[in-house]
């Protein structure tokens, strides 16, 4: 038991690092951590690297997955936060109670022009939502509005290609089987 936890530890260490160079590198709108176990809590930190074209950005919003559940944004000083539920398909139940809507986008907008994020300057746009139960990748559209024009990172991979390949790729997190399955984390 405690070889197979080493192990699952080690890959999502390998995970993270593999994972983090394209972060740093990459001007597009990512995770800070790009592997999560399945059925736990998250914190979704979005890095918000640059504007559009010099642009200052006055704009995030994020599509939560249809995956993940129970999103619950952090305010940001100086930023307006709109929360946008809908009605489920197929409801859940949480804490001993049917949830029949949840989340669907969260939207961060800049109060004054001044609050904006300058392009020379670094952001992080945080919610945490509960991971699917399952393994495999969840994609977050991230709509990055700015005072001029605008970047949509909300590409996803066809089969065989790599979000590196794409122009505007979405952000991607990785779900690891079994770690977090049965856990309860708030």
């Amino acid at each position: 038991m405690k070889t197979n936890t080493m192990k699952k530890i080690a890959a999502c260490a390998f995970l993270i690092s593999a994972t983090a160079h394209f972060g740093t590198a990459s001007a597009h709108v990512v995770l800070e951590y790009q592997v999560a176990p399945a059925g736990a809590s998250y914190k979704a930190t979005f890095k918000v690297g640059h504007g559009c074209g010099g642009s200052p950005t006055r704009q995030i919003a994020v599509d939560i997955p249809a995956s993940m559940r129970g999103a619950r944004p952090m305010p940001k000083p100086g930023w307006a936060l709109e929360v946008q539920r809908e009605k489920l398909t197929q409801p859940y139940t949480s804490h001993g109670r049917s949830i029949t809507e949840d989340v669907v986008r969260v939207t961060w907008t800049a109060k004054t022009a001044e609050d904006m994020l300058p392009n020379a300057h670094y952001d992080e746009f945080v919610l945490v939502a509960a991971t699917p139960e399952q393994a495999g990748t969840v994609y977050w559209p991230v709509r990055q509005a700015c005072a001029e024009g605008r970047n949509d990172w909300v590409e996803l991979p066809k089969p065989g290609q790599k979000l590196s390949d794409l122009k505007s790729p979405a952000a991607a997190l990785e779900i690891l089987p079994g770690a977090g399955a049965g856990t309860h984390n708030h």
